[in-house]
């Protein structure tokens, strides 16, 4: 029975997705999964992108209590959430050609690393150019996208191409597009966006089996414990101290 209230009407929704996702995504979860692993596994360091509210879930995979501690932040700055004013500068930036080529040419991303690109519509210039240019560099490209936006907008990037165009996996998230889960005859516009939770699941089931795999190869995941437990920061320091070289979020 569905609920009739606007809180559980939301719940409902999230829960469908994530559903719907859990289903028809469980193979390429996997195969992002098993890249991860093969990058650690061979020396290779991790990072994540995300412009705008896309960040969040990117940020959510760095520096995280029960996560990979080789996953780094690649951030393009004024475009990591909302903390540029005005706001809308963040948006902005995203339609900016050549800035996704600059960032990543003067990280320490190189080849051999893995880059996981989030962003919901896949159609600004920035995450398409940043997939495009980190292949080039011989990174491999794990795209969090909304595939539906590659079939009902158009690209902002010269190319007319979307950020699923451009990755080794894609992950759909199966948002709509609009990212709005309800709607009500009183209020003009949708409301209740669900992209942030149903992608950082996403991301957090990638990052349990990538950590599943490398204790499958006998190979002891890099995990981070939580720093409010005791015996946490003393773990993690001993953690840095052997992936110090892969970990640039401490430089």
């Amino acid at each position: 029975m569905s609920d009739s209230k606007p809180a559980g009407q939301f719940f409902d929704a999230a829960i469908g997705l994530l559903r719907r996702v859990q289903d028809e995504e469980a193979g390429t979860i996997e195969a992002a999964g098993l890249l991860l692993a093969d990058t650690v596994a061979s020396g290779g360091r991790l990072f994540a992108f995300g412009a705008g509210h896309s960040s969040l879930a990117a940020q959510d995979v760095v520096y995280r209590a029960g996560g990979l501690a080789l996953m780094n932040l690649l951030a393009v700055p004024g475009a990591v959430g909302v903390d540029v004013m005005p706001a809308t500068l963040g948006s902005a930036l995203e339609r900016v050609d050549g800035l996704a080529s600059a960032v990543l040419d003067c990280s320490p991303a190189r080849a051999g690393d893995t880059l996981v690109i989030i962003s919901l519509s896949g159609r600004n210039a920035l995450p398409v150019e940043m997939a495009l240019h980190a292949r080039d560099l011989g990174l491999k490209v794990i795209g969090v996208t909304s595939v539906a936006y590659a079939t009902e907008t158009t690209s902002r990037h010269h190319s007319g191409t979307y950020l699923r165009d451009h990755c080794d996996i894609v992950l759909d998230s199966k948002i709509a597009t609009g990212d709005a889960e309800l709607t009500l005859d009183t209020i003009p516009a949708p409301f209740a966006p669900a992209s942030t939770v149903v992608t950082s699941a996403i991301l957090q089931a990638v990052m349990a089996t990538a950590a599943a795999s490398l204790a499958d190869r006998g190979i002891e995941p890099p995990l981070l414990r939580s720093g409010n437990v005791d015996g946490g920061h003393e773990w993690n320091g001993q953690v840095f101290e052997k992936y110090g070289e892969r970990i640039f979020y401490r430089h």
